[in-house]
């Protein structure tokens, strides 16, 4: 439900009506600057901003026949008014209502898309704290590595959504910027004071220079950054989708009660949120380069770059908020298993702790070189066990990777049984994990 409300609010934005909605209150602004300015009269400016309106349906009719949408808005607002809608759209050119209105579009729908930021960020900040000290084996090249803490995982998210974050509050303001500046951005027939008050009215920048549109390398920038978005936003649902695999079981989506998984297999439990986040990213992906593409237009203008825009502006925006929610949704309701997590960490026989014994070697004078050749001989025999499916316990239960480097000779000449006991202590591995904290939480 709250994923279906978050993509109705965001494409609500992007109806006809609310295209339309957008170029009057541009076509307002203007009329308010040259008000301000002088040209248009008080009782004019105030018919016009009072009374101007437009019907859907009436400018697609007008539009069947002139063939241009934004002289059929403009001549459909004009049938609301009198004498004074000769003041409407006074000095202006087409893409000064509708870059400017589709500015205020994108700061709109921009916006959204921060809060969701924001909003999942904290879900993330909430999850990362209950599990601060769960351990989980981190795994490189999908093997197991050393241990880690599931809260340190989460950790790293949080951090990536803060850049993301702060990217997007920048490019929000790279794409709030309006201009009415005329045919050929040439100001002939407008000063640019005009402009600058009707941005100031709308709560946009104006663009310092400009042609006949708001150039696209803005537009480029705010394809980008959603894809870059959305790139993360399938990392974390990949990185779950691998958690849920059988084989690993350490963390899966909330399982609602009479769910189905499977038509044909009933026992099914499958990962479909994040399996749906996964596709959704390519899409927005894909959208970056015909918006990069855009920022090459013929000259002062053409209009190649409009078709697309119609399909990736809207469809970017509502599929990124509908993705953030999802993911959101995911995050507060993920089910962990923590004896799953530990089950996992010892599923090596003691072969995460590798690293601890390498490194305590060369402090008893033991080269580099020897060090790694001991510690590797003793962790292959680990590996040779798990090819059979060998216990990886001893008959005190004891990892068998520790076995073998206590009845390692050459070992046993440079390190005593405590010191080797002490390097397979989970502590360890979680010595930091508050100082990680404070840096990523403050």
């Amino acid at each position: 439900m709250v994923e279906r409300y978050a993509r109705e609010e965001m494409s609500s934005k992007w109806t006809m009506q609310a295209k339309y909605q957008a170029w009057l209150d541009v076509e307002k602004a203007v009329v308010k600057a040259w008000n301000r300015l002088g040209l248009i009269p008080d009782d004019d400016a105030k018919k016009i901003v009072e009374n101007a309106n437009f019907s859907v349906e009436r400018i697609d009719e007008i539009e069947a026949v002139t063939r241009h949408d934004l002289i059929a808005f403009t001549t459909s607002v004009s049938e609301t008014l009198g004498d004074e809608s000769r003041w409407f759209h006074y000095g202006m050119t087409s893409s000064d209502t509708v870059d400017t209105a589709v500015a205020l579009q994108m700061k709109d729908s921009l916006n959204l898309i921060i809060q969701d930021v924001k909003m999942m960020m904290e879900s993330i900040k909430t999850r990362a704290k209950e599990h601060k000290y769960t351990l989980m084996v981190g795994r490189s090249h999908g093997i197991h590595g050393e241990p880690i803490t599931f809260g340190l995982v989460l950790a790293v998210w949080y951090d990536e959504m803060a850049r993301h974050l702060e990217n997007l509050e920048q490019t929000l303001k790279v794409i709030s910027v309006g201009q009415i500046s005329g045919a050929m951005g040439n100001f002939a027939h407008a000063p640019l004071e005009l402009e600058e008050f009707a941005c100031e009215e709308l709560g946009l920048s104006f663009a310092p220079a400009s042609n006949q549109v708001i150039q696209r390398d803005r537009y480029a920038r705010l394809a980008s950054s959603l894809a870059l978005l959305s790139s993360s936003i399938e990392k974390f649902a990949v990185q779950v989708r691998h958690w849920q695999r059988t084989e690993v079981y350490e963390c899966e989506e909330f399982f609602a009660k009479g769910q189905k998984g499977s038509s044909a297999m009933p026992h099914k439990r499958n990962p479909i949120l994040t399996e749906n986040i996964t596709g959704l990213a390519r899409i927005i992906r894909a959208y970056a380069t015909p918006a990069m593409e855009n920022v090459a237009l013929w000259h002062e203008r053409d209009i190649s770059h409009s078709s697309t825009e119609r399909f990736w502006l809207p469809d970017s925006f509502i599929t990124c908020d509908f993705m953030l929610h999802r993911m959101n949704n995911v995050i507060a309701n993920l089910t962990v298993m923590p004896e799953n997590m530990m089950k996992n960490l010892n599923l090596t026989g003691g072969l995460v702790f590798s690293q601890r014994v390498l490194l305590e070697l060369p402090k008893a004078g033991v080269s580099r070189e020897d060090a790694y050749r001991i510690v590797q001989r003793n962790a292959m025999k680990v590996w040779e066990g798990l090819q059979s499916d060998k216990p990886t316990t001893n008959e005190k239960g004891e990892s068998l990777y520790l076995q073998y480097l206590l009845e390692d000779e050459e070992l046993r000449n440079s390190l005593s049984e405590e010191q080797i006991r002490e390097c397979f202590n989970y502590d360890y591995y979680t010595k930091n994990v508050d100082a990680i904290f404070n840096r990523v939480f403050k």
